[in-house]
């Protein structure tokens, strides 16, 4: 497919699979038309904030990429990547124009807000195939109620490159822009390990790789982590725990409150507001078409822990001994030129929520680790090609 096409009416006709193993195939994935366009961005010195244990607030900015945009274009549903750091995304013509003024809003959000630099690019597909690489999407249903893309083909390899030479940057918006963050929140507390680490994974293939080995070591991968009793999601199946207060109030009211009002006021609202939902999942109260036991069972199922963007990324709640076994697996991968990777190991995940409306079926949570998870995975990959 390689024709004009707005951005609902392409995505939307893609199928979707959902047996995660089988990503790695190509006849999932379709070409991008010619005339769309990546969005890509990350955090400024992500490991400083890290550092800083300001973890979930890198992740907030990451999904309000994500979060303000699917406000903005409201009606079209968009390819997207959750990165920790960042986030990707790819529109098509008749968004472009929305998608820019989000981006450049968001950046200033996060600046003015969260105390971080959000640096912000619009990659043409055209400029990606002028490099003899490709950008293709595939659709990954883990629930019947969502769907989460995937990419192949190296245009987002080449889109985050460019981005980090500021090439295709967008300008920030003047002082004072705000995006839409409506339904953007972080009101869980930390997950546990249940089965003694949350292992974070970013897997590359490495220079000069044969796309046949590569995929080969995806699919046992994946395969090992799929038919093992000894790996699962992050989130337990009654849902994350929960906590009163949420940890996540402060950072929900800087996305929430309107440029010039009062955080304090702001949080005030949101401390009595987010009090009632916490008694309404506590106690399982139906209010209205709100069934808190089918919300948290979307939640669990809708859950975002793994992915693929020219890399494959997962956050797994495993065994020690498994985590060493598919280090070892990806260590034979690196010596046989196969790929490179990088991976780390903390105690507990977090969760970033993107609720449009409780009760439909699509909200989308973002899975990382609560100590640096992707970032901190990403960083142990840059090591291995120094």
């Amino acid at each position: 497919m390689n024709t004009r096409t707005g951005t609902g009416d392409f995505y939307d006709n893609i199928p979707v699979f959902n047996v995660f193993p089988k990503l790695m195939d190509p006849a999932l994935y379709h070409r991008l038309p010619d005339d769309w366009t990546i969005g890509i961005a990350d955090i400024v010195q992500s490991t400083k904030a890290i550092r800083e244990k300001r973890y979930k607030a890198v992740n907030m900015a990451g999904a309000a990429v994500i979060a303000g945009l699917a406000n903005a274009i409201s009606n079209h549903d968009f390819p997207f990547v959750f990165g920790g750091d960042g986030a990707s995304f790819a529109i098509g013509p008749d968004v472009l124009d929305l998608a820019r003024q989000s981006l450049a809003d968001t950046a200033t959000w996060v600046r003015e807000e969260l105390g971080l630099t959000l640096r912000v690019a619009l990659v043409p597909v055209g400029a990606v195939r002028a490099q003899g690489l490709d950008v293709q999407v595939a659709r990954f249903g883990p629930s019947p109620n969502v769907a989460y893309a995937m990419f192949a083909g190296g245009g987002l390899g080449f889109a985050e490159a460019a981005l980090k030479r500021d090439e295709f940057a967008v300008t920030p918006s003047p002082t004072g822009s705000r995006p839409d963050l409506s339904g953007l929140s972080c009101r869980f507390s930390e997950i546990p390990a249940s089965r003694g680490i949350i292992l974070s994974l970013v897997i590359v293939p490495a220079p000069g790789a044969a796309a046949a080995a590569f995929r080969s070591l995806i699919e046992d991968i994946t395969g090992m982590v799929e038919n093992s009793p000894l790996a699962s999601r992050p989130l337990p199946s009654g849902g994350p725990p929960l906590r009163w207060p949420p940890p996540g109030l402060t950072l929900e009211a800087h996305a929430t409150r309107k440029a010039g009002k009062s955080l304090r006021l702001r949080r005030a609202f949101l401390y009595f507001r987010v009090g009632l939902s916490y008694l309404v999942l506590r106690y399982g109260i139906k209010v209205g078409r709100f069934v808190p036991a089918t919300y948290i069972s979307q939640l669990v199922e809708n859950s975002d822990f793994r992915k693929f963007d020219d890399a494959l990324r997962m956050v797994l709640d495993c065994t020690p001994a498994l985590a060493d076994a598919l280090e070892k697996k990806l260590a034979e991968g690196v010596a046989a030129g196969v790929v490179r990777y990088g991976a780390h190991r903390q105690k507990a995940a977090i969760m970033t929520c993107f609720t449009p409306s409780p009760t439909h079926g699509n909200h989308v949570h973002f899975i990382d680790g609560a100590d640096g998870g992707y970032a901190l995975a990403a960083t142990a990959l840059k090591a291995t090609a120094a």
